[in-house]
């Protein structure tokens, strides 16, 4: 009897096939539509880059965005007509295999974080999206999360802010007068 390993089984072990496309002679779920979706976006570019300046020169411009696009395309399309002949798989699906339920909803929360992180500010947003994506990850107690969440938070805040003073959002938290303060308080300030 042969011992047949279900490719869904086999990944739970956190590695990784090596073989393009993940399965030989099988076109994966999604695999095509993807493939399509390169060989369009390559073409767009191409469009731009060529809008740059045309192809006046190789020293033009819109030489290397057009070199770039086109070797692009070029990539796309032979990936495509290797593709399309190849059986799908019958194996796998995308909602499980491919593009999971938790990859959905990591993607939908950092969509949220870009769309709130100007309005309420790096600090309340980013402690909001590491508490969801920490709670939903380490599926643990609320303390845990919490303290893991914070605790991170004020380490990038500590690095990026005050070590590499990288402006970021302020948003809600009056984050100036707080820096201000504690400048103030740890130079003895006027």
């Amino acid at each position: 009897m042969q011992d047949h390993v279900h490719p869904h089984d086999s990944a739970r072990d956190g590695s990784s096939d090596a073989t393009p496309g993940g399965m030989p002679g099988k076109r994966r779920p999604g695999e095509l539509l993807f493939t399509v979706f390169l060989v369009l976006f390559s073409g767009v570019l191409l469009w731009n880059a060529f809008g740059i300046s045309g192809f006046e020169a190789l020293s033009g411009p819109g030489a290397v965005p057009m070199a770039t696009a086109a070797v692009m395309l070029v990539s796309a399309l032979i990936v495509l007509v290797r593709t399309l002949p190849l059986p799908r798989t019958t194996d796998e699906t995308v909602m499980r295999d491919i593009l999971p339920p938790l990859a959905i909803v990591i993607v939908l929360l950092l969509v949220a974080y870009g769309l709130l992180l100007r309005p309420l500010g790096f600090l309340p947003t980013s402690a909001l999206f590491l508490i969801a994506a920490i709670k939903i990850l380490s599926r643990r107690g609320w303390g845990f999360t919490v303290a893991v969440s914070l605790g991170s938070l004020v380490l990038i805040y500590l690095v990026f802010r005050i070590v590499f003073s990288v402006l970021m959002p302020a948003g809600i938290v009056p984050e100036g007068e707080m820096l201000q303060a504690l400048r103030d308080l740890l130079g003895g300030g006027v």
